[in-house]
């Protein structure tokens, strides 16, 4: 053993076998390590094994560092030489192991996410059910993610001897403390129940459309504590999760993408009704927005002014029937107006003519 390494190790108070041990032991972990990443990506190669490749892609640096941590641990549970700092050194890997076991899971949790999520893609117009597992997997991801993160700093502070009496000794006599905490608490907690249940009961998914405050917009990111709504105007609205379980919104697209959109027309008596429904049936018909389902016209009211003709269609999204009703609205005025302007909404005067324009003709 070299001279200046001798002091060195004294003042640590581990033996150059010891040290020589750990660094072994190290060594074969790092291998172990990279054999099972190898393993792993030669299993994703063979057949549809995209979820294992998924993980694998995640969980490198980890298990690059929780087997050697594992492996150091097993060697110095053996040995019982260390004195002075390195009597500590046990406390320490198993402190590092268990953070390095939390980002290993957390690395686990985030890589069946992303195989899931490439599996549903949302990328296409009947995507309800890839929506629907979206949601799941991703509000549910995000509580599994939280919960480990509780788990690891609970398992840090439990492996340390001393501070794990004091949260005893505090546990057993904070009835008020843990009454105040529980209650400042309790926004946090109700936010967190009730992405469960978002996740689990589904009121709202991802590229959902909605209406709330007022604003209508697509649901764009379904956070643990809150909801991100892109609004129309690509503005973004910043809910928190319970306010979808608390108040009532608008989903337009909770059981099917397809959405209904409506035109009111008002128009004068005169109006060819027939004519209006075959420019709407040749509008619909030329239209790339209109998926085939529904075309109707109504005289749905009439007043002393106008009568008031809903035209109702089809479309196979929100985005596409807002399109749709825009460009009907557009024909269907420019057509009343070359072919019809005596149709379009008009104020009547009328006026009574009195004294000698009353009378009979040929009097005076």
């Amino acid at each position: 053993m070299p001279a200046e390494i001798a002091p060195i190790l004294e003042y640590i108070g581990l033996s150059f076998q010891t040290v020589f041990a750990l660094a072994l032991s190290a060594l074969l972990g790092l291998l172990l390590a990279m054999a099972t990443l190898f393993l792993m990506r030669r299993v994703s190669r063979l057949g549809k094994a995209g979820l294992v490749a998924a993980i694998a892609a995640r969980c490198a640096a980890p298990l690059r560092l929780l087997f050697p941590l594992l492996a150091m641990s097993a060697v110095l549970s053996g040995i019982d030489d260390s004195t002075g700092l390195g009597a500590k050194l046990p406390y320490v890997l198993t402190v590092l192991v268990i953070i390095s076991a939390g980002w290993l899971a957390i690395r686990v949790v985030r890589g069946f996410v992303d195989y899931f999520v490439t599996v549903y893609s949302i990328d296409h117009s009947d995507n309800l059910a890839a929506r629907q597992m979206q949601t799941q997997i991703r509000v549910l991801g995000r509580v599994m993610v939280f919960v480990v993160y509780v788990a690891t700093i609970a398992g840090v502070l439990m492996s340390i001897p001393s501070i794990r009496h004091i949260g005893v000794s505090i546990f057993a006599s904070a009835g008020i403390a843990g009454l105040a905490l529980g209650l400042a608490a309790r926004p946090a907690l109700s936010n967190l129940i009730a992405g469960i249940q978002i996740a689990l009961t589904q009121p709202i998914r991802l590229e959902d459309a909605v209406v709330v405050e007022g604003e209508w917009g697509w649901v764009e990111e379904i956070h643990m504590t809150y909801v991100v709504i892109r609004v129309w105007d690509l503005r973004r609205l910043i809910l928190p999760i319970s306010y979808f379980i608390e108040k009532p919104f608008q989903n337009w697209t909770r059981t099917t993408a397809d959405i209904l959109g409506s035109v009111m027309l008002y128009m004068d008596y005169s109006v060819p009704l027939d004519e209006v429904r075959a420019e709407f049936s040749r509008a619909l018909r030329e239209s790339k927005y209109w998926d085939g389902k529904v075309e109707v016209v109504h005289v749905t009211d009439c007043t002393d002014k106008a009568m008031q003709i809903r035209l109702l269609m089809s479309a196979g999204n929100s985005p596409d029937a807002w399109e749709l009703r825009c460009e009907v609205r557009e024909r269907l005025i420019g057509y009343l107006q070359r072919n019809h302007p005596q149709s379009l909404p008009r104020l009547r005067l009328e006026t009574a003519d009195t004294g000698k324009g009353n009378q009979p003709p040929g009097e005076v």
